[in-house]
């Protein structure tokens, strides 16, 4: 796809024509690209051409390319949108991989038809082509509204690390902006998006200091080059008439390390006896805060930019920071923009990419030809096979009936990691080359080719080769006399091709119409064997057996026919030993009571009785036993047996020791075992590892239906798990809901859940939320006296302290201020995100098991700071707070930190 000769390139991904925008950027449509269906997307609201619609593929193992030109040794910057626009009628939110050639990019998750998600990548392109691929859907299907290329004329974005990293745009924001409308172009010739601070988003102004105040110019502002901020952006400030700014910024991708840098031009009319001065403060950073920011001084004169900042800065995932004035100056500060990038470290690639590259050359109007990217990462292409190595070797090769011509590719030969070659039913000529290079190769098919020459007496020397398939070709001659007695040979179809006359060779096929027939019957028994193992190892997914599961499923035949085929049954006398009649009484509930036992094998027990003529309690006594008797994950309670006996049901599980999450928030136990912070997010980890289990570990999927704090039962060593599914559903048919009546517990059920009565696994992304907002405030879901006057609810008195910035307003006092801000910001955010109005609004419990081991590691980071042992800290850890250290761009780096020389602000 060739470039316009302004650097601009504008896809419109899935559009049919070429058009020009408002703000003057022709678009064109992407139908170079071959694969892919497009689709309208249903927002009657969007008035955007390009946005109009989309290009989608296939939910699959394969990734899709587009493969832009660029110039080798320039800069650019790559921008790909998303809108969702319900393009497929679904309603099923997408969550796809995007990256860069190898290079990882971005998970797009949708979570909102009607928002365009935008990701955007800085490059120095180092080939005359970049790949964008999309790939590894895990729901709804990979799609892709616009792909732009935006070439720099400048050495704005030049940095010393710019040939092992890309940077990743993650804040461009306009300070004073007039409106919420973006800055791009034509104000800005490279077409940045420069985005208002005015936009009510968590990632821009939270916490506003007293005396804020925007201000604005109309005089020209000199930005010096034409690759710095547009005039339009210097234009707008924000001045702290009070003396100090204060913001808080969500930095999309970091923890890591990054580029930052703030803009300033002094664009009012200030005294001559009048002195701005300001510094920069940042949390534990004190190197960064020393330097102090004189804009008229610095940049030499009033309507001149200056542009202060760091190259190599390791920034959190929450970064609060203040600009402060001096004790000598009389005026508070001012911020004109600012932009962030966080570094990408580029992945190495396939070693043998440039091999491969080579083969499919000749054949690019092919489309196996055309896929792009990397050939094996983030996932190879659909005729390759690769191993896992960082940088992963190509292990097969399946370019079967592709109309391959010529002599067989060279390329071939030297693929160290080669372990199957499929090059049959082509048009292929020539010799058998040497494949030497390959040491392991084990199968070689050439056959239904037009093949001349000897077999090659260099096979010999594959000790790994186990099966070579040459019939019917063109070869002749005598099979070397030392190929392998264990080889599977066929050559027939080969007139002039003998074998070796003294040979008498057993496990060779050598035209023999048996031996085929017997290589092909052990062929098709072996796969019939080893489906059959595949079989007794996939997940739980029995269709037969979900009549037996569902929980209105009389209790005799379910557990006759299901849950005795995994489940233990208790005699009653057994369990009355192992209870000492039911002496020590752990717990009770509306099902029944909870006792203490012991087994003679020395197995701690819990034994849950359920309470006598509850036709309620007997359908969830059912229900249980078969869900848990085919469920096991070690995030979820252990299952051991049931009884029903003399009209008595019991249900059998592990002693959890440390009771339950409710008792250690807010119960008994907060005073003698009261749990930290880390603690805290440990739990939260163990509890979405088996909520997620239940929803994409089982099929069909489990929704829990009664998840809270008192549901989560923590062992001997504090490790929580999940328990009680007396009222767990199954999503049943690939339904996206299940019709059901109401159950639940108050302050935890799903208001969505409750008044539209469809359940979905949203649900328990709902209740999941309020156990967030628990364990960051130690306070109940519900409560008459916590939260204030008319607010019972935790989900309503968290949301407005958080979403004003008051997260301490919530924070639970008990802590004692032992945990590091960015990860409490972490889970505070995403608990929101939970309990959304809406269920398409929320995470899945998949992202949210990422943001809190995301927030883990910004806590254990911060704690071993604490104890003076940072040094100890995994080089392939994430920094949660700003950290200035030694440069080190080893090749197993995951992120920079600062060099001494430059731990003051660089202004260029």
């Amino acid at each position: 796809m060739s470039n316009r000769s302004d650097g601009f390139v504008s896809l419109d991904c899935g559009g049919t024509d070429s058009h020009t925008d408002k703000l003057g950027i022709q678009w064109v449509p992407d139908d170079q690209i071959r694969f892919g269906q497009t689709a309208n997307i249903s927002n009657p609201d969007e008035t955007r051409t390009q946005y109009m619609k989309v290009r989608y593929f296939p939910n699959d193992n394969r990734k899709y390319c587009y493969t832009l030109n660029v110039t080798s040794r320039t800069r650019f910057l790559v921008r790909a949108t998303f809108l969702y626009g319900n393009f497929d009628n679904n309603n099923v939110y997408p969550k796809f991989d995007v990256s860069i050639g190898a290079t990882p990019w971005s998970t797009i998750v949708i979570s909102d038809a009607t928002t365009v998600e935008v990701i955007e990548m800085i490059f120095l392109a180092a080939e005359p082509t970049i790949s964008v691929c999309l790939s590894n859907a895990t729901t709804g299907l990979p799609f892709i509204s616009t792909l732009e290329l935006r070439q720099f004329n400048g050495s704005m974005y030049i940095t010393d690390y710019e040939n092992q990293y890309y940077m990743s745009v993650s804040a461009r924001i306009n300070f004073g902006a007039d409106s919420a409308d973006p800055v791009r172009y034509p104000d800005d010739p490279y077409d940045r998006i420069w985005e208002s601070d005015s936009l009510k988003k968590p990632n821009y102004l939270v916490d506003v200091a007293a005396g804020t105040e925007k201000i604005s110019t109309k005089m020209p502002i000199d930005v010096s080059a034409d690759d710095r901020p547009p005039q339009k952006v210097m234009q707008t400030a924000v001045v702290g008439r009070n003396g100090t700014l204060s913001y808080r910024l969500n930095l999309d991708g970091f923890p890591g390390g990054g580029w930052a840098f703030s803009y300033f031009a002094e664009i009012e009319d200030i005294g001559p006896t009048d002195v701005r001065k300001f510094r920069l403060m940042l949390p534990d950073a004190p190197q960064v805060s020393k330097a102090a920011v004189n804009i008229l001084e610095n940049a030499q004169g009033k309507d001149r930019l200056y542009e202060p900042g760091f190259q190599n800065l390791t920034l959190p995932f929450v970064m609060s920071f203040k600009f402060v004035k001096t004790s000598d100056s009389t005026l508070g500060p001012l911020v004109n923009a600012m932009e962030i990038n966080k570094y990408v470290k580029k992945s190495g690639g396939t070693l043998d990419g440039s091999a491969i590259a080579k083969l499919v050359t000749p054949y690019l109007s092919a489309d196996w030809a055309q896929e792009g990217g990397d050939p094996c990462l983030p996932v190879p292409w659909s005729w390759l096979e690769c191993n896992s190595d960082s940088q992963p070797l190509i292990t097969a090769i399946h370019l079967s009936k592709k109309n391959l011509t010529g002599n067989i590719p060279s390329e071939l030969t030297n693929l160290g990691g080669l372990i199957e070659l499929w090059l049959d039913g082509n048009s292929l000529t020539g010799p058998i080359p040497d494949f030497s290079g390959c040491p392991n190769l084990k199968t070689i098919h050439l056959e239904n080719n037009q093949l001349t020459g000897a077999v090659p007496s260099s096979l010999a020397d594959l000790h790994n080769l186990r099966e070579v398939y040459l019939q019917n070709n063109k070869l002749h001659g005598t099979l070397p006399s030392d190929l392998p007695n264990n080889l599977v040979l066929n050559i027939t179809g080969n007139a002039g091709l003998h074998k070796a006359s003294r040979s008498s060779r057993t496990g060779v096929v050598v035209g023999s119409t048996i031996g085929a027939a017997v290589f092909l019957i052990a062929t098709i028994i072996s796969c019939h064997f080893l489906h059959k193992g595949k079989k007794s190892k996939k997940r739980y997914s029995d269709q037969a057996h979900l009549g037996n599961i569902l929980p209105s499923q009389k209790l005799s035949s379910s557990l006759e026919s299901t849950a005795t085929e995994a489940a233990h049954c208790f005699t009653f006398s057994e369990l009355q030993e192992a209870t000492k009649d039911f002496e020590r009484k752990i717990g009770s509930g509306g099902y029944g009571v909870v006792y203490y036992g012991k087994l003679k094998d020395g197995r701690e027990i819990a034994v849950k009785v359920l309470t006598s003529n509850s036709f309620q309690g007997r359908r969830e006594f059912s229900n249980e036993v078969t869900l848990l008797s085919r469920i096991h994950h070690r995030n979820l309670v252990q299952f051991l047996g049931y009884c029903q006996e003399d009209g008595k049901s019991i249900l059998v599980y592990e002693f959890m020791h440390n009771g339950t999450l409710k008792e250690h928030l807010y119960g008994p136990l907060i005073r003698e075992r009261s749990i930290n912070w880390i603690q805290r997010l440990e739990i939260a980890e163990d509890a979405a590892r088996g909520i997620e289990y239940l929803h994409t570990g089982c099929v069909p999927a489990i929704i829990h239906r009664d998840l809270k704090t008192s549901n989560i039962l923590l062992d001997k060593n504090t490790r929580a798990k999940v328990s009680d599914f007396g009222l767990s559903k199954l999503a049943v048919d690939g339904a996206s809901h299940v019709s059901s009546i109401v159950r639940g517990t108050v302050g935890y059920l799903d208001p969505e859940y409750y008044i539209s009565q469809q359940l979905t696994d949203k649900s328990d992304v709902y209740s999941f939320g309020v156990i967030l907002l628990e364990l960051i405030s130690g306070q109940e879901a519900i409560s008459n006296e916590s939260f204030g006057v008319n607010c019972r609810n935790i989900v309503q008195w968290a949301k407005m302290h958080i979403e004003s910035g008051d997260i301490q307003g919530i924070i639970d006092p008990s802590l004692r201020d032992e945990y590091d801000i960015q990860s409490m910001w972490k889970i505070a955010e995403k608990a929101l995100l939970c309990v959304q109005a809406h269920g398409h609004m929320r995470p899945s419990m998949s992202e949210v098991l990422k943001e809190v081991q995301d927030a883990i590691m910004i806590e254990k980071e911060t704690q071993a700071a604490r104890e003076g042992n940072s040094d100890n800290i995994s080089r392939h850890s994430l920094h949660s707070s700003i950290h200035l250290g030694s440069m080190d761009l080893g090749p197993t780096d995951s992120y920079l930190s600062i060099d001494e020389s430059i731990a003051r602000p660089t202004a260029r």
